[in-house]
């Protein structure tokens, strides 16, 4: 099993710590949505692996979408030094988080679903800027923000999140075709109108240029899923810097050490 944060003492304050370390993450904010939060994510994990920091996204997906299939259609693509294994994207996001790199977000409700809790990272979104040049080229304003912004280097070494708009997953790979970097990639861009084909854009770029990406398949997905999966990132930061959580594994490494201390 993944290192979780261990339940405090009976006291008021240690319950009131516990709360604080356990279920914030997951937006509750008194004693019965904790009890809500912690019930329902026990179930998540009756569904879903607990082994791997990728479960942990997988898991966050199924909470947020409230499909226990939707686990099978998260990918994760791209490297970071440990290599191209299913926990690189996690674990590039999660550096970021910890060295207080920038999330950028393309809309509104993306930047405003991502936690302030359990981190020092300044949340921009991209919507609002470009607007000059959405007017010169007819360009969409998601996608023209994206690429005003990346003009500034706003995007490099930055977590980038995509929620809405497929036009700025477009733009984004762009960018990165040209040479930006971010330190991770969620996209989640949700519809019926090159929202999948977007996120494939994404997954291809992520992996020739070995930018770390955390995409899903399908028409589904939206900000609320970008949030939610930015926000395990932050969780994940917060285990290793609270619980001593060891960041620097691979999957098959995680798995084989939570199989030993099983035993």
């Amino acid at each position: 099993m993944t290192e979780r944060t261990e339940k405090a003492g009976t006291g008021p304050q240690e319950e009131t710590q516990d709360f604080e370390r356990e279920y914030a993450d997951l937006g509750a904010t008194t004693q019965n949505a904790m009890d809500i939060a912690e019930t329902s994510m026990d179930i998540v994990r009756q569904f879903v692996p607990d082994e791997t920091l990728a479960d942990r996204i997988r898991q966050k997906s199924v909470h947020s979408m409230g499909d226990i299939e939707f686990q099978h259609l998260i990918e994760f693509t791209g490297s970071d030094e440990l290599g191209d294994d299913e926990d690189a994207p996690i674990r590039a996001g999660a550096r970021a988080v910890l060295a207080e790199t920038t999330i950028v977000t393309d809309i509104t409700m993306s930047k405003a679903g991502i936690t302030g809790r359990g981190h020092n990272c300044e949340k921009r979104k991209a919507i609002g800027n470009g607007a000059e040049l959405a007017k010169e080229t007819g360009m969409t304003r998601t996608a023209a923000s994206v690429l005003e912004l990346d003009k500034e280097g706003v995007y490099d070494d930055a977590i980038a999140v995509v929620g809405n708009a497929p036009t700025a997953a477009f733009a984004l790979a762009d960018c990165i075709e040209n040479g930006t970097r971010p330190a991770a990639i969620v996209a989640t861009p949700v519809g019926f109108v090159k929202a999948e084909e977007s996120r494939q854009r994404i997954r291809e770029i992520s992996e020739a240029y070995d930018v770390p990406a955390i995409t899903n398949v399908g028409r589904r997905g939206g900000s609320g899923l970008a949030a939610a999966l930015t926000n395990e990132l932050i969780h994940v930061a917060k285990d290793v810097r609270a619980e001593g959580l060891e960041l620097e594994l691979t999957a098959d490494e995680r798995t084989a050490q939570d199989a030993d201390e099983d035993r």
